[in-house]
């Protein structure tokens, strides 16, 4: 017979019997270590969604929080005399850091241009808190029960591991859907609050003193306090924020399965703007430009069906529509969001005719890559308007493999046109889709032309055969910006904006150089 409190050494008492207590210690590490990995994962997302580039930002997250949490571990020998009091200190700091880091990450970026110090700090402290965590434990299952450090260990990293796992699926098939990145993690540091204190001052409450137990209980609830506060403003916050980034008054924002879809309108309404993750799509002031510049080119010759990778907002397909001939136009854009937004929006789909509504037109949401790969119709034209190669999602898009699917889906005597970027601001990853596209069996011919909100910007008109010239069809609609003598002085470069063959090279699946050539451009713009 024991009494109400079960004793496993001298000064320690438990509520309950030691196989429990250690049944909850490990749960409390289950826990923790899913909390720690949806930290993690969130410090990576939101530099994806920010900045585009994954894998930078994942390279130094990861590479931060394990040096960050070797030296946590060190650190926590200077507490194992208090491991308790220690633990719950430690899991109040890693909720409240934790829970807050996304809004702390996008308020660096949006007011002080701060980001990527922030992160390498944020990831640093989240990684020291969590190094600190597995040592301590080891001294309060010890506590609990002696036992082997092999078992000891063994146990402990299985809680962990599996915690990991499930923190892992969480994140992107629960967290994200249902509560979005910043209240997710709002979320989930509330839970690694109550959970890594409340155990110690449940377990372990013989060993606090009347102090340390008033201290940690006022302490759980001010980080509760906080994090909801901020879980009540999160909205609020990233709204401000948000439009922090934006000249003008943003009118729409939404966050995609894939991306950041903000719309902004100027006070005097004359200038309506769609941005996709922070990067400028079109300006109504003078989108007429770029797509003009974009489409006519392609469409000399046959144009029965045409088709366009990319060009969600539909203003590429309302240039294609103005000719009678077009049979059919087959759109492959990998965000549902941003067609419908096109779709929907009155100014959008003013702007774009209404082209989504054509009945020649059938919209496929999937990535386009892949969708060549089993795609087997030719087309007359095709139109590649899509994001710049800035990061490996879109850099797949601008290599030598994905030009050789592409040429596969083309008819004879039919044409390519990409849009390229700027041969000005970021000239290497301009001429380097020229290497691709020759790399893919293409003959090119580059012009560019000046569209003001995007600045000076490039083209590539390819066909399988000899380099086409670039004309306007006979039967094209009457056009506001592009004639004979502009598309002449488009195929002129700056001389030191020509080409440089030996430096820049193609990019391809395994060597996505177009990455670096963007990362080198656009410096001091």
């Amino acid at each position: 017979m024991t009494d109400s409190t079960t004793r496993t050494r001298p000064g320690t008492r438990l509520p309950v019997p030691p196989r429990a207590a250690r049944f909850f210690v490990l749960l409390a590490v289950f826990v923790c270590a899913a909390c720690g990995l949806v930290y993690e994962l969130a410090l990576v997302a939101i530099g994806s969604y920010l900045l585009g580039d994954t894998i930078t930002q994942a390279s130094v997250v990861l590479s931060v929080m394990v040096f960050a949490m070797g030296v946590g571990s060190l650190l926590s020998k200077r507490f194992q005399s208090s491991p308790a009091v220690s633990f719950a200190v430690i899991e109040g700091l890693l909720s409240l850091v934790g829970g807050l880091s996304v809004l702390l990450l996008y308020g660096a970026f949006a007011w002080f241009s701060a980001y990527q110090p922030a992160l390498v700090l944020l990831s640093f402290v989240i990684g020291l808190l969590i190094g600190m965590e597995i040592p301590l434990l080891m001294t309060l299952i010890q506590r609990i029960r002696k036992q082997e450090a092999s078992e000891a260990v063994a146990d402990l990293f299985a809680a962990d591991y599996v915690g990991g796992l499930i923190g892992g699926l969480a994140f992107p098939f629960l967290l994200l859907p249902l509560l979005g990145l910043p209240k997710g993690a709002l979320m989930v540091g509330a839970l690694n609050a109550v959970v890594g204190v409340a155990v110690v001052l449940w377990l372990f409450r013989t060993e606090l003193t009347r102090v340390a137990y008033a201290g940690l209980s006022i302490g759980l609830a001010a980080i509760v306090a906080v994090l909801a506060l901020a879980y009540v403003y999160a909205d609020q916050f990233e709204v401000d924020a948000r439009q922090a980034l934006y000249r003008d008054p943003i009118v729409h924002a939404e966050r995609s399965e894939y991306q950041e879809i903000v719309v902004t309108r100027s006070l005097d309404g004359q200038d309506v703007r769609m941005f996709l993750n922070g990067s400028l799509q079109f300006s109504t002031l003078d989108e007429y430009r770029y797509h003009e510049s974009l489409v006519h080119p392609a469409m000399v010759g046959p144009h029965e069906n045409v088709l366009v990778l990319g060009g969600g907002d539909g203003l590429a397909i309302r240039e294609i529509l103005a000719y009678d001939d077009v049979a059919s136009v087959t759109l492959v854009d990998l965000d549902p969001a941003v067609v419908e937004l096109a779709s929907t929006d009155p100014v959008i789909s003013e702007l774009n005719d209404g082209s989504f509504e054509d009945p020649r037109v059938e919209v496929v949401n999937t990535d386009a890559f892949q969708w060549l790969r089993t795609n087997a119709e030719d087309f007359d034209v095709v139109v590649a308007d899509m994001p710049d190669g800035e990061d490996v999602g879109t850099s797949k898009l601008y290599s030598v493999e994905f030009y050789s699917l592409v040429a596969d889906a083309m008819a004879e005597r039919s044409r390519l046109v990409v849009q390229a970027g700027s041969p000005f601001f970021a000239p290497d990853a301009y001429w380097s889709v020229g290497h691709s596209l020759e790399g893919a069996g293409f003959a090119t011919t580059p012009y560019n032309v000046d569209v003001p909100s995007f600045g000076n910007w490039g083209f590539y008109l390819a066909t399988t055969g000899a380099a086409p010239a670039l004309d306007i069809p006979e039967d094209a609609p009457d056009l506001r910006f592009l004639d004979e003598e502009l598309l002449a002085a488009a195929q002129v470069f700056p001389r030191d904006r020509r080409e440089d063959v030996g430096e820049v090279q193609e990019s391809t699946l395994m060597h996505p150089r177009i990455i670096d050539y963007h990362k080198g451009g656009w410096r001091g713009y």
